[in-house]
């Protein structure tokens, strides 16, 4: 990054999906693939699958309502001002009954260039679950094997 971005509140590349809404805020491409900054808006019913990262950390911080963090060993109902730290290994998923917002940075991740990727395939590439399995792997992302 040479110089300064400002990206204003509604701004920001957008992924509208079915369970939530991203606004990239900090694009990967500004920093070397160091840091991304996504604002989510999450919608009633929101839920991510267990999944972990081999190089990625995650930090979620709760901006609006509740979100809960499901780990192995835990689960925390992160609320408005609450920061969850997940570093690389850690298995996690997330749930947001009622609707919420946070901001998400990922260090030594481009989560923002996944979701422009999945903005790019088609019903059925979702269904392939190999070629999905092989597009979440270059992303740092691993489900679980069913």
């Amino acid at each position: 990054m040479k110089e300064k971005e400002i990206i204003k509140a509604g701004e920001g590349d957008n992924y509208p999906y079915a369970q939530d809404h991203c606004f990239i805020k900090l694009s990967s491409n500004e920093t070397n693939g160091e840091l991304c900054f996504v604002e989510d808006t999450l919608k009633p019913g929101f839920y991510l699958a267990r999944h972990h990262h081999k190089i990625m950390t995650e930090v979620f911080y709760i901006l609006e309502g509740e979100v809960q963090l499901i780990f192995d060993d835990e689960t925390v109902n992160a609320k408005p001002g609450d920061t969850i730290t997940v570093p690389p290994n850690v298995w996690h998923a997330a749930s947001c009954k009622k609707g919420g917002k946070m901001l998400t940075i990922f260090k030594n991740g481009q989560f923002d260039l996944y979701l422009n990727r999945l903005s790019t395939m088609s019903d059925e590439d979702f269904e392939n679950t190999e070629l999905m399995k092989t597009v979440s792997a270059e992303f740092d992302i691993y489900e679980e094997e069913n």
